[in-house]
């Protein structure tokens, strides 16, 4: 039976395609560092294998040990203002990370790859729908970590007769269980149930851009919709040999930033809590909504959940690491 590593694991999004995978009866294995990944979020009857992507030897030791097949590469750092501050730590975990992953995969003869990108690598982007053939232009040293691993894995996939894709994360949000929701507070629906939590406004960062009600509009995914992509794409990768593609993951509906808070404001009950605008923060684009129709074609998938059912997932997740936010 074909086996799949899954690299980062034990993290928000990649226990999520973890337990998608297990679910459509795929064998898996984790490899984690446990840097920001937790082990118990992994099921018990997947095994661990506690190293880092860095280390040749477990890397080998894994393929080797559980006969893997396959590889779906999510373990990366994916902060994006501390990539600013730290651009060699994340060209070395992102870039020679992935480099190394993949001089693994092909010494132990891997025939499929899957690797986890990020809408970063559009940049700031001037167009209604952002489509695969929108140029790439990212304004981060993460961003620029992405796209030079999905080259990478192209040209590797191309030399080496290994199927390959990589999936273009856009918004992610949501949870599938409250224990396997995001602990990190750096995207906008765990910054707002922070201020909401203790009981101050959530802030809003610009209220002027070219959009109808002048906050950012942005392409929310609830992070099941992001696992069960995954599980389509290991399908192709293992019915198609020759597979090199590059997909987007969203939903090609906008919600803007003003609308989003309303919508956490209902779920929360903190409805006496009116956002406060703030100035801009800088490289904000005022637009990115994905455009999902070649993952439809390509794929067969589409997602399932509204950003209500996100909020409410994020919510149970946040009030169970929170209890005081619930009391509240």
């Amino acid at each position: 039976m074909a086996t799949w590593m899954v690299t980062g694991g034990a993290g928000y999004i990649g226990a999520h395609v973890v337990r998608e995978m297990r679910a459509a009866g795929e064998s898996v294995v984790v490899l984690d560092d446990l840097s920001t990944g937790d082990a118990t979020r992994v099921p018990a009857d997947v095994p661990l294998v506690t190293g880092s992507v860095l280390d040749r030897a477990v890397l080998d030791a894994a393929i080797r040990d559980h006969e893997v097949t396959g590889i779906v590469h999510v373990a990366a750092k994916k902060q994006v203002g501390e990539s600013v501050e730290q651009p060699l730590h994340y060209y070395r975990e992102n870039v020679d990370g992935l480099r190394t992953v993949l001089e693994a995969a092909v010494d132990a003869g891997v025939g499929r790859f899957l690797f986890s990108s990020s809408a970063a690598v559009y940049g700031m982007t001037d167009t209604e729908l952002v489509t695969e053939e929108t140029p790439c232009a990212p304004m981060s040293p993460y961003g620029e970590t992405k796209l030079a691993g999905e080259w990478l894995v192209g040209a590797v996939g191309r030399a080496h007769g290994m199927a390959t894709a990589s999936l273009r994360y856009f918004n992610v949000a949501g949870a599938a269980a409250p224990e396997l929701g995001d602990a990190g507070v750096f995207n906008v629906i765990p910054m707002v149930f922070e201020k909401l939590t203790a009981d101050e406004q959530p802030l809003i960062f610009g209220a002027d851009y070219p959009t109808p009600d002048g906050t950012c509009i942005r392409d929310y995914v609830h992070v099941e919709d992001i696992a069960s992509a995954h599980v389509a794409a290991v399908r192709r990768l293992s019915d198609d040999p020759s597979a090199s593609l590059v997909l987007n993951i969203g939903r090609g509906e906008g919600v803007s930033v003003a609308e989003l808070i309303e919508i956490i404001r209902s779920v929360t009950g903190r409805t006496h809590l009116a956002p406060r605008t703030v100035g801009r923060r800088p490289g904000d684009p005022a637009r990115v909504v994905a455009s999902a129709e070649l993952i439809a074609k390509e794929l067969g998938w589409t997602a399932r959940y509204d950003v209500r059912s996100m909020v409410a997932s994020a919510w149970a997740g946040w009030c169970l690491r929170h209890p005081e936010a619930e009391a509240g």
